[in-house]
C-alpha cells in the first residue's frame, strides 16, 4: 500500500462532531489501493472496555484517492483512535505518528478527539435540509407599484443595461407569490433590499432603510409575512465586506479625509481618496471606487454591522442572511456575526458566497454553508458544455462530498446559475434538454437546490447585465413544459427523503468518456435509482443489482430486473428516476 498517500487530520472535515453524540472519522487512501479499512477506537481512561472496531465504508473517490467513513458513538464523548489498513498482502496500524505491523494496546500514540463539546458542533437549522431555493433579483421580478419606479424607469422587458431600471419592488414579489407556491418553492433568496444609488444594490447607502424605489420596512414586513404565511422562509443579501461610496462614514470622510471620525471605518492608504492610475488609494470591492472595502476589525464598524444583522431578523422576522464576498471579510468577524444571529434566531440559516473550497468557514463557529459554485462548476462542465465526462463528474462529486463535513453537504447551497452568470438555458446554448438533465442532477442531489428567477419558464441571458433582464409574466410568452417539468421536478424531491440530505449517494455507471450516469439515492425506507443520458443516441444500462421489484418515479424508460441485474434503455436525453425499497445494499 503506498503509504505517501494516506491522510488524516484530528479534526475539520476528517473528525467531526454531527450531533451530540455521534462522530465521523474520514480517513485518505490512494485509489483502489486498499481491500479494507477500520477504525480502532476507545475512551483514553477506559480503554480496555470501550475498544472497539469499527468497518469503514467507501464513501467518495476521485481520480487519486479513495475516501473512507465511519460514525462512532463515544461512550464518554472522548475519544482516542487509530487506523487498521489491509490490502491483499499485509495489514498496517496508523496512529498518530506512524504505521505499525503491531496492533496497539492501549491508547498511547493514538489520534485523539479530545471531547465532543456540543457548541463546536456545526448544527445548521434543520428546514434547509429541505428546502427548495428561488433567488429573487427585486429590481427584474415584477413593478407593483409604478407610483414608487425610478425616475426614467424603462418599459417592462426592455434591454436591460448595468445601469437602467425598470421598477421592480417589494409588492411585485408579493402580488406573484402565488407562482411560487404553485412551483413547489419554499425558500426564498433576494439580493439587497436597502438603500442604495444602483439597480442591484450592492453599493448600500444605508443598511438600515430599505431601498424606497423597492418599498418601505411596511412594504417589507408584509411581504416576509405573506411568504411565512405560505410556508416560505426568506433570506437577505448582506453586503458587510464594503459598503457604496454614498455611506455616510464613507462621504464624510471622502469630505474630511484625515480629519475624519470615520477614516478607520475603511482601508485608506493615502490621502486625499481618489483614484490613481485606475487604483484606489483605499481598498475596495474589486478596484471599485464606488464600493470601499469596510474594515471590520473596527469595534465601531462591527457594532455597526452587528446590529444591522440582528435588526432585521427581530424586527422584520427574516430567516437568514447570504454573505457577499463573505471570503474577503475577517474570521474574527464571522464568528461574532455567528454568535449574534444565533442569539436573535437560533434557526437562522447562515449562507457565505464562495467560489471555491470553503471548509475554514464550515467549522461550526462561522457559516451553516456556502454558495457550492464548485458543485455549479462541475455540473455545467459535464451536463451543459461537455467538456467532462461521467467518469470525471463523478470524481468532481466525490472530491466535494469529501471535502466538508456531512451536515454541511446536507445544506449547502446548490445553484446552476446566479444574477452573477449566465443564466442555464444560454450556457445550455438554448438545448432546454441539457437543461433539463442539469436540473434532475441539481434536484437529485444532496444539499439545497436554486431556481433563478425565470429559469423555470425559460428566461435566457448571458453574463450580467443579460443575466438581470426582466421576468416574463405573459402566459404566452413563458415556456409552460418547462415549467411544469420544475414543478413536477420539486414535487418529485419533496416526496422522496431519499433526495434531500437522509439519503446516501452511490454513482453505478460513470465510465471514462461516457455520457450517462447511474447512481442510487439510498435510506432506510427508500432507494432511488437515477439514470441520465447526455448522448445524442439511446443509451442501455447494464447494472449489477440486486433483483427488486422497480417502479417509474419520474421520466421515461423501458426496464427489466431480474437475477442478472438491471437493464434499462434510455432515448436520447433521456432521463428516468426509478423507486423501490431497500434490499441488499449495493456495494
Amino acid at each position: 500500500m503506498l503509504l505517501e498517500a494516506i491522510y488524516h487530520h484530528p479534526k475539520r472535515n476528517w473528525a467531526f462532531g454531527y450531533d451530540d453524540a455521534t462522530l465521523f472519522l474520514r480517513l485518505r487512501v490512494k485509489k483502489n489501493d486498499l481491500t479494507a479499512v477500520h477504525a480502532l477506537t476507545g475512551d483514553k481512561y477506559d480503554w480496555d472496555r470501550t475498544r472497539q472496531l469499527i468497518p469503514m465504508s467507501k464513501f467518495a473517490t476521485d481520480g487519486r484517492f479513495d475516501y473512507y467513513q465511519c460514525t462512532v458513538k463515544p461512550t464518554h464523548r472522548r475519544l482516542k483512535y487509530g487506523f487498521l489498513l489491509e490490502d491483499e498482502e499485509e495489514q498496517l496500524w496508523m496512529n498518530e505518528n506512524d504505521f505499525t505491523t503491531q496492533e496497539p494496546q492501549n491508547a498511547d500514540g493514538l489520534f485523539q478527539y479530545p471531547f465532543l463539546n456540543p457548541i463546536d458542533i456545526l448544527k445548521p437549522p434543520a428546514w434547509v435540509k429541505d428546502a427548495v431555493f428561488y433567488q429573487i433579483f427585486p429590481e427584474r421580478f415584477a413593478n407593483g407599484d409604478p407610483s414608487i419606479s425610478p425616475e426614467g424607469a424603462e418599459a417592462w422587458g426592455d434591454t436591460p443595461q448595468t445601469d437602467n431600471f425598470f421598477g421592480g419592488d417589494l409588492q411585485g414579489i408579493i402580488d406573484h407569490l402565488d407562482h411560487l407556491n404553485e412551483l413547489g418553492i419554499n425558500a426564498l433568496y433576494m439580493t439587497p433590499v436597502f438603500k442604495a444609488t444602483t439597480n442591484h444594490k450592492y453599493d448600500t447607502e444605508d443598511y438600515m432603510e430599505v431601498d424606497p424605489h423597492f418599498g418601505d420596512k411596511e412594504t417589507l414586513k408584509r411581504m416576509v409575512n405573506a411568504c411565512h404565511d405560505r410556508g416560505i422562509r426568506v433570506l437577505f443579501d448582506a453586503v458587510f465586506n464594503h459598503s457604496g461610496r454614498t455611506f455616510k462614514p464613507f462621504v464624510d470622510v471622502l469630505e474630511k479625509g484625515k480629519a475624519s471620525s470615520y477614516k478607520d471605518w475603511f482601508h485608506v492608504h493615502s490621502f486625499p481618496l481618489e483614484v490613481l492610475d485606475d487604483t484606489p488609494t483605499y481598498d475596495t470591492f474589486g478596484l471599485e471606487p464606488m464600493m470601499p472595502k469596510l474594515n471590520t476589525e473596527h469595534p465601531e464598524v462591527k457594532k455597526y454591522l452587528l446590529d444591522v444583522a440582528k435588526y432585521w431578523i427581530e424586527e422584520i422576522g427574516i430567516d437568514g442572511w447570504r454573505l457577499d464576498v463573505a471570503d474577503e471579510v475577517d474570521h474574527a468577524f464571522w464568528r461574532e456575526f455567528r454568535t449574534t444571529v444565533k442569539q436573535a434566531n437560533p434557526d437562522a440559516y447562515i449562507l457565505g458566497e464562495m467560489w471555491n473550497e470553503s471548509s475554514e468557514w464550515l467549522q461550526g463557529d462561522q457559516f451553516d454553508a456556502t454558495m457550492n459554485y464548485p458543485f455549479t462548476y462541475a455540473v455545467n462542465d459535464f451536463f451543459v458544455k461537455k467538456e467532462s465526462d461521467a467518469q470525471s463528474f463523478a470524481f468532481a462529486i466525490g472530491r466535494q462530498l469529501a471535502r466538508y463535513p456531512q451536515q454541511a453537504s446536507e445544506v449547502a447551497f446548490n445553484l446552476l446559475d446566479s444574477h452573477d452568470t449566465p443564466r442555464l438555458l444560454t450556457l445550455c446554448g438554448d438545448d432546454k434538454r441539457l437543461m433539463r438533465l442539469a436540473a434532475l442532477f441539481q434536484f437529485t442531489y444532496m444539499g439545497a437546490p436554486c431556481i433563478y428567477y425565470g429559469d423555470e419558464i425559460g428566461l435566457d441571458g448571458d453574463a450580467d447585465p443579460g443575466c438581470r433582464k426582466c421576468m416574463e409574466w405573459d402566459p404566452d410568452k413563458q415556456d409552460r413544459e418547462l415549467f411544469d417539468f420544475y414543478r413536477e421536478l420539486i414535487a418529485l424531491r419533496k416526496e422522496h427523503p431519499a433526495l434531500r440530505a437522509a439519503g446516501s449517494l452511490t454513482f453505478l455507471e460513470a465510465e471514462p468518456e461516457g455520457t450517462s450516469l447511474a447512481y442510487e439515492r439510498r435510506s432506510e425506507e427508500e432507494v432511488l435509482l437515477v439514470l441520465l443520458n447526455r448522448s445524442g443516441k439511446s443509451h442501455v444500462f447494464e447494472l449489477d443489482i440486486p433483483q427488486q421489484d422497480w417502479e417509474l418515479a419520474f421520466g421515461e424508460s423501458q426496464w427489466s430486473a431480474g437475477a442478472k441485474g438491471f437493464h434499462a434503455e434510455l432515448p436520447p436525453y433521456g432521463y428516468a428516476v426509478m423507486k423501490t425499497t431497500p434490499a441488499k445494499r449495493v456495494e
